[in-house]
């Protein structure tokens, strides 16, 4: 059961929040009692998803925000404040991920810069102008959402590299952080059933099998990794990497199925 007193008078700021993770992410926040500010590159989308949370009961505020625009940034922070009193709670979702060129040599500059600058120099514009206004809170969190791409090979170079930065950012921040009382953590998620899947559920299906829980993941099933670590029930972790991927990266489901097709010849 949901704790809709959680994050009673929170102030929090989720990036990429218009659809997917962000979204979910919003949701559940505030479903446990923050006031969130939804923000988005796509202001238009970002007011839509506050205004169906606020359909929910949810105190929910939207603005468009690029995180690969410093002023942009920074004004968003600034309204957060405004808005809520405080800024408790940063959650950096924002992410761009390009399709691979079929040759490694042929990638683009534009596209590897455009995916490290939203992805990883993105997240780092956020902690930069929110971490002033975490520490005054007295109980600031930053949650950062990474994925397994930055810990094992699955395609996309440059994403993969921003999200593997993301994780050392998530590190070493959590060190510079800690003295003034805020804690910084990442969740890493495996394949999760958002828009950018929409129209391949085949390819979906056929991944069910590499995932020792059957299933791939909910943007809900990241949201409540999300909560908890923005919450006070981990105020004793910071630094780390909460992986939530069905067990993809802990069990190797392709070996045990070639052993029991040996087993079975």
């Amino acid at each position: 059961m949901t704790d809709t007193t959680r994050f009673q008078g929170y102030g929090v700021l989720v990036t990429g929040a218009a659809r997917g993770i962000g979204a979910a992410v919003a949701r559940r926040l505030g479903e446990e009692g923050a006031c969130v500010l939804v923000t988005d590159r796509d202001g238009a989308e970002a007011e839509k998803t506050a205004g169906g949370l606020r359909e929910l009961g949810v105190s929910a505020e939207a603005l468009g925000c690029d995180v690969a625009d410093r002023a942009s940034v920074e004004a968003a922070v600034a309204y957060a404040v405004e808005s809520f009193g405080s800024l408790d709670v940063l959650v950096n979702s924002a992410a761009c991920c390009t399709v691979d060129t079929p040759l490694f040599e042929d990638g683009p500059d534009e596209a590897w810069d455009r995916d490290l600058d939203i992805t990883l120099t993105g997240a780092y514009r956020c902690c930069r102008a929110a971490l002033p206004h975490l520490e005054a809170s007295g109980r600031g969190a930053i949650v950062s959402i990474g994925s397994v791409n930055g810990a094992q090979d699955f395609g996309n170079h440059a994403y993969s590299a921003a999200k593997a930065g993301l994780a050392s950012l998530t590190r070493t921040l959590a060190g510079d952080a800690a003295p003034r009382g805020v804690r910084a953590n990442l969740v890493m998620p495996g394949t999760v059933r958002t828009s950018a899947w929409e129209g391949r559920d085949d390819e979906l299906a056929a991944m069910r099998s590499l995932y020792p829980l059957g299933r791939v993941g909910e943007p809900e099933d990241i949201a409540a990794a999300v909560a908890f670590l923005a919450s006070r029930d981990a105020a004793w972790i910071t630094g780390t990497t909460l992986t939530v991927d069905g067990g993809l990266t802990a069990v190797n489901t392709g070996f045990h199925a070639a052993v029991r097709r040996r087993g079975d010849a």
